[in-house]
């Protein structure tokens, strides 16, 4: 009995890691640039939709809502939500920052249910919820560049992409296919 007991212990602790440990790619970015401090940013997402958004700046910005579940919720499989919300050309230079073309758009999209606003809203979601809160990545956008952007339990990241054929990010690649550009 005992053995089983810590048999189901270690079972669950081992679970929890990855519950707790899990990141998942929300989209692929790749940049070409297209003139100075500007480039496009083409972005695909894991269910194959595509965008391409031509942005103003030394870096592609991209930002999202997260919904973190109380660590006992993702011991029950459930992991952080999230949804990105915008993409956005940022400069280095807080002084470009302020004078310089902004660009920015969104990546939402319309939904009859919004779970982030639900988490706001109504206090007894409040047993479930940890946290609602936004989060941002932001990565150089110099030259030819891929990048996943991953969402985990602490927020976004990105992460470069080596691809078959490509030079890993910011390594400068004719090989990468230039997108059009988004009406959005």
């Amino acid at each position: 009995m005992t053995l089983c007991a810590l048999l189901v212990s270690i079972c669950v602790s081992i679970r929890g890691y990855r519950a707790l440990a899990y990141e998942e790619v929300a989209a692929t970015i790749r940049t070409i640039p297209i003139g100075a401090q500007r480039f496009r940013a083409s972005v695909t997402y894991p269910d194959g939709r595509a965008e391409s958004f031509d942005l103003s700046g030394d870096s592609i910005y991209v930002d999202a809502h997260i919904l973190k579940w109380r660590p006992w919720v993702n011991l029950l499989g459930l992991h952080t939500l999230y949804e990105l919300d915008r993409v956005a050309g940022r400069y280095d230079r807080l002084a470009d920052e302020r004078a310089k073309p902004r660009t920015v758009y969104s990546l939402g999209r319309l939904k009859p249910f919004d779970l982030f606003d639900a988490a706001r809203r109504f206090r007894r979601l409040s047993a479930l919820v940890d946290a609602e809160y936004g989060s941002a990545a932001f990565v150089g956008a110099r030259g030819f560049a891929a990048y996943d952007i991953l969402v985990s339990t602490s927020g976004l990241l990105a992460r470069p992409v080596a691809e078959t054929g490509v030079p890993a990010a910011g390594a400068g690649s004719p090989a990468m296919r230039p997108a059009t550009s988004s009406g959005r």
